[in-house]
């Protein structure tokens, strides 16, 4: 059950009332989920999410390399929501299921593309430790250049950021719809008071 509720219309403040008809307008659509939290400073809404609108329609990073990136964050934080909704998306991109499956596994996939490789391992890699060694860095430059692994880095930063909203808040996946991911971390976890 989600901690918080996205406020109603006749409860919204008009600056709430103002981002949310500028998210509703652009190319989203609607009100993405982790915005219900950031509401709560509209200008917090605001910017993050024109930052996750640039991240997700206006890189040079393939769609469907993409949404691995941000499939590999959303299993790296067990996010259900994110997971869900960006699975959807990176089958609609033309990821193969078979990544996908190996990536909710917490399996390393067996890539045919030297750019999906790359970008895996520096996702991966990065959640990970928290950094890139000279080598994978050096990788990274040749197959991506420059551009595009900063912005693998601002799409890693920034889905964290929605990960980490979403699981802090319990926002998500609606009654009844049981999550994909398993999650040993809280399978024996005892109720915090």
């Amino acid at each position: 059950m989600a901690r918080i509720q996205l406020p109603s219309p006749d409860a919204m403040t008009p600056e709430q009332a103002e981002v949310c008809a500028e998210v509703i307008s652009g190319p989203r659509g609607r009100v993405p989920t982790p915005m219900i939290a950031w509401l709560r400073n509209p200008e917090l809404a605001r910017r993050a999410q024109k930052l996750g609108e640039l991240l997700r329609f206006s890189t040079t990073i393939e769609p469907h390399l993409s949404e691995m990136a941000i499939l590999v964050c959303g299993r790296h934080w067990t996010s259900h929501v994110e997971w869900a909704a960006h699975k959807a998306i990176a089958l609609k991109a033309g990821l193969d299921p078979k990544i996908i499956d190996d990536i909710a596994a917490r399996r390393t996939p067996v890539f045919s593309e030297k750019r999906a490789q790359v970008i895996y391992d520096v996702a991966s890699t990065l959640l990970a430790t928290g950094r890139l060694s000279d080598v994978l860095y050096g990788r990274a430059i040749e197959v991506l250049g420059e551009r595009a692994l900063a912005e693998l880095v601002a799409i890693l930063g920034y889905y964290c950021l929605a990960a980490l909203t979403l699981n802090a808040f319990e926002l998500g996946l609606p009654g009844g719809v049981a999550p994909e991911l398993d999650d040993p971390a809280f399978a024996n976890a005892a109720p915090s008071t």
